[in-house]
């Protein structure tokens, strides 16, 4: 399980986050919203060890994790899908997926099964990643994400500039992860209809803090929007 108690964090003088909390557990999906530049995406790159917190704690799996770099994090279990993708272009879909295998035990390959979440991108193993379209794009980023078998799946806006049909896939196999593979999720999102079907808790952030926050059916539907057009 993912605890996050109380964090800091500063971008030089300017203060990112402020005492945010949240949590996210095996099984479940935490869907977190706001406006831009709330705080979301500084908040998974503190969570995966890209960006160091200044006070707090960040508890997976009952270790205080917010000294470890991003490599142990990773190693130790939590997968990261960020914002825009990031890719490698000019890398090959296989070659994408295997960058991954560097946070995996050692001897580890790629897994089969993700081309049973993906499919499209079994037929596109050779193919460079920057030719794919942004959805195919996506499902890469997230296949090399779950490619070093993470306990723990942070994405970052996943359904960002993709394609309605693609984003169904998207969420379809997110489900999945968190129902029958038990694995805890965390998902930035800025669409408030899509958290709400997909989502178990909400947090919904403004100006760095974490405003409002339960299940997602005991959330003042009117109280949710006003935060998210503040």
């Amino acid at each position: 399980m993912l605890r996050v108690e109380g964090i800091d964090l500063f971008y030089g003088a300017s203060r990112a986050l402020r005492g945010v909390s949240l949590a996210a557990d095996p099984g479940h999906i935490t869907c977190v919203l706001g406006r831009n530049g709330v705080g979301k995406s500084s908040l998974m790159r503190a969570i995966v060890g890209l960006e160091r917190v200044k006070a707090g704690r960040i508890l997976w799996e009952g270790q205080d994790v917010a000294g470890l770099s991003a490599a142990s994090r990773a190693r130790a279990g939590i997968g990261y899908v960020p914002q825009g993708r990031e890719i490698f272009p000019f890398l090959t879909v296989r070659e994408n997926l295997e960058t991954a295998l560097a946070a995996a035990p050692r001897g580890s390959k790629v897994p089969d099964d993700l081309f049973e979440l993906f499919p499209i991108l079994k037929q596109f193993l050779r193919r460079r990643g920057g030719d794919l379209s942004g959805g195919q794009q996506q499902q890469l980023a997230i296949a090399r994400a779950l490619t070093a078998r993470p306990r723990l799946l942070i994405l970052d806006e996943p359904t960002e500039g993709i394609q309605p049909n693609v984003i169904k896939d998207i969420a379809r196999v997110i489900s999945l992860l968190a129902k029958e593979r038990n694995m805890a999720v965390v998902l930035v999102e800025q669409y408030y209809e899509f958290a709400r079907a997909l989502g178990d808790q909400l947090a919904i952030m403004v100006r760095g803090e974490v405003a409002l926050a339960g299940t997602a059916g005991s959330l003042d539907e009117d109280a949710v929007r006003r935060l998210l057009t503040v």
